[in-house]
């Protein structure tokens, strides 16, 4: 049955890698793969690890086997809880100051029509915004502003490519800033004052190295052809009268979380719900409009902005998670002869083919960018049991967050530009995976460098 377990993981994630070519939703095989691996382990009787390296077995008392593979797959669930609350908060916020357009107050300052300007203004706004909000949002926003701003689709796909180069790269470094981070800080493997000082040059240089090569490429000479409306008045009439509160509160109570871990030493799911709360409040009594009615209001609720956050990404993380949980679970001989977890034995195995650590960080970098990212970091923090703030984790949170710029289905950003754009996957892969992976290598060597 322990086969079965593997086998089960790696045709969900088999499947989840081909959702595009299988027109089959990412959730529906993490779901059955995280409730099938548990299934196995249970009716397989396995042997599992419980709290503080616990072995539990089948053994002469089936009910305490039972009772303790119940409490371990709880411990797991809450810690899986603590990612998908936190999650759930944070889209809902940032949904709240989309409906009010609050991202207008950055977006409504561009007002440019040099090619090389507009790519550093796009990529340090990328870069900065996807920090606080996220990848994958902050991608979405500018790309829906790259569509007003370039008109000509061919250069708009090199706008829209640096997008994601910058995202994921502003998203490496600040523990709200990708799913992957947000979970190495949540389960207390890094701290965000130490991620931000650690990670901030690696990933600046992430992206600068791409991005001085482009600047000087011919594809950036000249002038956009900007309309005139999309310089001033259109721009305007986008933001509302509440978009600079919304903007503000919604920026605020995101930056607050991790300020309100540190002084609390509560979970940052907390922080995260004291955050939406406020910013709930404020958009239950502002006026977004002059001719606010009661009508409109159901537009701008947070109800509305709950119905548009993304329920199957959540449901995604739970499969995935659920997943890697019961392989980290699963009781195993390692290579020493003890008896370990099947990723803590995984990790063990690798350090033996591999010595050198930083290459295998690395490595899993660049599978980051043919698979998804969260499995990859889930899996390592079974596989590895270094204190906080280890080099290896921040080092983890860099490859993890980056390495999927390499490939435009190997990041949510990319996924959803690619989406938006129509951006070929063979068109990427000439044109702009070389500059994504410079990037990535010159930041991993930066990072190797200075710690």
């Amino acid at each position: 049955m322990l086969t079965g377990v593997i086998v089960c993981f790696i045709i969900g994630y088999l499947t989840i890698a081909f959702e595009h070519p299988l027109k089959l939703d990412k959730t529906v095989p993490a779901l059955v793969m995280g409730a099938l691996c548990w299934a196995m382990i249970s009716i397989g009787h396995l042997g599992i690890v419980g709290d503080h390296d616990a072995v539990i077995t089948y053994g002469a008392d089936p009910e305490q086997y039972y009772d303790g593979l119940n409490v371990v797959l709880l411990h797991h669930v809450g810690k899986i809880a603590e990612i998908l609350f936190f999650l759930i908060g944070a889209m809902t916020i940032v949904e709240l100051v989309d409906l009010h357009k609050g991202f207008s107050v950055i977006t409504g300052r561009i007002k440019t029509d040099s090619k090389r300007k507009m790519l550093i203004i796009i990529s340090v706004i990328a870069f900065f915004l996807s920090a606080v909000l996220d990848n994958l949002t902050t991608t979405i926003v500018l790309i829906s502003l790259l569509r007003k701003l370039v008109p000509n689709r061919e250069d708009r796909l090199w706008y829209a490519s640096i997008v994601v180069i910058a995202a994921n790269a502003g998203g490496a470094w600040s523990p709200i800033g990708d799913v992957t981070t947000t979970m190495l800080w949540i389960n207390k493997k890094v701290t965000s004052l130490a991620l931000i000082e650690i990670l901030f040059i690696p990933s600046v240089i992430c992206l600068a190295v791409p991005l001085l090569v482009l600047y000087f490429s011919k594809n950036f000479a000249g002038k956009l052809t900007i309309p005139e409306l999309n310089l001033s008045g259109e721009k305007e009439k986008q933001k509302l009268l509440s978009s600079n509160i919304m903007f503000i509160a919604g920026i605020g109570a995101l930056i607050f979380v991790p300020i309100f871990k540190a002084l609390t030493h509560l979970p940052p799911y907390v922080g995260m719900a004291l955050g939406l709360g406020v910013v709930w409040l404020i958009s239950e009594y502002i006026h977004p409009e002059e001719d606010f009615t009661e009508e409109r209001k159901q537009k701008y609720t947070a109800l509305h902005a709950l119905s548009r956050i993304e329920m199957s990404s959540i449901l995604f993380f739970l499969g995935i998670l659920l997943a890697v949980g019961a392989l980290e679970t699963m009781l195993v001989t390692g290579p020493d002869g003890k008896a370990m977890g099947f990723l803590a034995s995984l990790a063990l195995k690798l350090e033996t083919a591999v010595p050198d650590q930083n290459i295998v960080i690395i490595l899993i970098g660049v599978l980051s960018a043919v698979v998804d990212n969260v499995p990859i970091v889930a899996a390592t923090m079974g596989m590895y049991q270094n204190p906080i703030d280890d080099n290896l984790w921040h080092f983890i949170a860099y490859s993890a967050g980056t390495g999927g710029s390499m490939l435009i289905i190997g990041s949510a950003a990319g996924v959803a530009a690619m989406g938006m754009e129509r951006i070929d996957f063979i068109w990427y892969l000439k044109k702009i995976a070389w500059l994504a992976a410079i990037g990535f290598l010159a930041g991993a060597v930066t990072f190797i460098l200075f710690t």
